[in-house]
């Protein structure tokens, strides 16, 4: 068993994200951002200097070969994420990727079979496991003190201009809504029912190939249905409505960050507010170092197979509406 009692922190991508996680982590006991790292030295320098990392590098080698760094986040677009955590993996990094995991299940298996190999953590970062007013939702559903589960609805959807700049709108490094907020409904879907019987799903595509809304269909035993939707054109409620024998649960707006929760049993409804104090990713860092402190290669919440799962499915919806990234 690990006894270490701080654990030294490198981030591998200096972008919007990495700006949030770096925060939540600066609040964190017995963590450190010991190091940065951009393809734009400058970028990691400017970076670092606002955390107070003492490490900015202009290459993810460099961090990855740094032998002081514990473990890594990676926050990099998601058609990195696979080459990045190989080289962290086999530098014998624990490792804390973004989600998507990677582009496909080919490439998931890899990344797992890596972290087995080296005997070295890794879990994708699905942060919304982790938030207090989602795992009680959770908490609620297996209780079945509301019975059954009947139904779920579950949407994201962002009005985003177009912007050619935009990793949203460039496919070369995995765009539009699929990946990028879809991954959110189905996740949903996931946790709270699990994996479905079958899947179908449509989409609308702009002229280079974006899939800009997405809508699935997942159906379960039991006549049990998840309605599933992503937008990066359409401003959504964004919300995860759970009907089941004898109630209702809606996680609220914006379902997949900290929010909160409402209960209708008999008519009544009732709020459950989870004040957080941080943008939300502490919860899921917090995890990764106890996992960490324990010895563990693999999350007991985010585990490769719900990981596995995770990517077939999103390989599945990406069948159904012939999607292909170039």
């Amino acid at each position: 068993m690990n006894q270490k009692k701080n654990y030294n922190w490198g981030i591998i991508g200096c972008g919007k994200i990495a700006h949030k996680f770096a925060e939540d982590l600066m609040n964190i006991p017995e963590a450190t951002l010991y190091a940065v790292a951009s393809r734009d030295q400058k970028k990691a320098i400017d970076f670092g200097k606002i955390y107070n990392s003492p490490n900015s590098y202009g290459t993810y080698q460099k961090l990855a070969a740094d032998p002081s760094v514990d473990v890594i986040y990676i926050a990099t677009p998601h058609v990195f994420h696979y080459e990045n955590t190989l080289m962290c993996l086999n530098n014998k990094k624990a490792v804390l990727c973004e989600k998507p995991f990677a582009m496909n299940r080919k490439q998931v298996e890899e990344m797992i079979n890596t972290a087995k190999r080296n005997k070295t953590f890794l879990m994708e970062a699905l942060w919304t496991y982790f938030l207090p007013h989602y795992n009680y939702a959770l908490k609620v559903i297996q209780s079945m003190d509301l019975g059954e589960v009947k139904s779920l609805k579950a949407d994201f959807g962002f009005a985003s201009p177009f912007d050619p700049k935009n990793r949203v709108f460039n496919k070369k490094l995995g765009g539009g809504s699929l990946l990028d907020v879809g991954i959110y409904p189905l996740f949903a879907a996931l946790s709270i029912i699990g994996y479905p019987n079958e899947i179908e799903a449509s989409a609308t595509f702009d002229k280079r190939g974006i899939d800009e809304n997405c809508t699935m269909i997942l159906s379960y035993k039991n006549n049990i249905k998840a309605s599933l939707y992503s937008s990066i054109t359409k401003k959504t409620n964004t919300e995860a409505i759970i009907e089941l024998e004898s109630g209702t649960i809606c996680i609220n707006s914006r379902f997949h960050e900290p929010s909160s929760v409402t209960i209708t049993k008999e008519g009544i409804k009732k709020l459950y507010e989870f004040p957080v104090a941080t943008n939300g990713y502490s919860f899921e860092i917090t995890h990764v170092q106890e996992m960490l402190s324990q010895g563990n290669t693999e999350s007991t919440i985010m585990s490769f197979d719900k990981s596995r799962q995770l990517i077939k499915m999103l390989d599945t919806v990406r069948d159904k509406i012939d999607l292909q990234y170039t």
